[in-house]
């Protein structure tokens, strides 16, 4: 799945918000230590670690690709 990200960047804990998988930011942290995120093939759980448009996420067995304006689908 492609997800458009605007400014050049997003946060881990903004893009869990965004994708309805966190309600809040306090949940990131605690979503984090239980749940694996990888980011480029490698574990993540830094909830401020910047995602740029290329970045490949895995979430729950499911695939994000961001991309920026210039490469999304309308």
């Amino acid at each position: 799945m492609e997800i458009r990200i605007e400014h050049g960047y997003i946060t881990l804990g903004q893009l869990l918000k965004r994708l309805d998988i966190v309600s809040s930011g306090g949940e990131v942290k605690a979503y984090l230590a239980e749940r694996k995120v990888h980011v480029n093939g490698e574990a993540e759980q830094r909830r401020g670690r910047k995602l740029v448009p290329g970045d490949v996420l895995v979430i729950d067995s499911q695939t994000y690709r961001l991309v920026g304006d210039e490469h999304a689908a309308p």
